[in-house]
């Protein structure tokens, strides 16, 4: 059900066709490795959710930094595998291309994203925001030996 869920809200979001211009700037969180980049494909608003589509891209053995999202984020796995890790320092899933991701709401909901292989990891990535929240709030390492 997630992964269809997923299609659907990448798919809608694309149909919609609420474009702006792709910007690819630094991904944000705490910290970000060097050359992770994030592209925003589209962005609407429909009532009180933002829907973003987004493109990030991590390169090898760099990681998207400690992070947490106000709004549910749901992710496919273009290219790579991303080893995803909770507050707790524990992998709390590998995807691999192809993969589905969904990550939950909320400050409890800490974690990162990293790639510890040789190829880039591809994300796409719908963003189902409360209006006008950040794409991420940055979060401190919770004393794991990695960033």
């Amino acid at each position: 059900m997630t992964k269809n869920l997923v299609r659907a809200g990448l798919a809608a979001v694309a149909v919609l066709g609420f474009s702006l211009a792709a910007t690819a700037v630094p991904a944000s969180a705490t910290p970000a490795g060097p050359g992770v980049t994030g592209t925003i494909i589209s962005k609407t608003t429909i009532g009180s959710k933002d829907y973003v589509l987004r493109k990030i891209t991590l390169p090898p053995g760099q990681s998207t930094g400690w992070h947490y999202h106000d709004g549910t984020v749901f992710g496919a796995v273009e290219q790579g595998t991303l080893s995803h890790f909770d507050s707790s320092c524990a992998s709390d899933g590998v995807y691999k291309a192809g993969s589905f991701i969904e990550e939950p709401a909320g400050a409890r909901h800490v974690h990162i994203g990293r790639n510890l292989g040789d190829v880039p990891v591809v994300l796409d990535v719908l963003y189902v925001l409360p209006h006008g929240a950040p794409l991420a709030e940055d979060a401190p390492n919770p004393g794991c030996d990695f960033q």
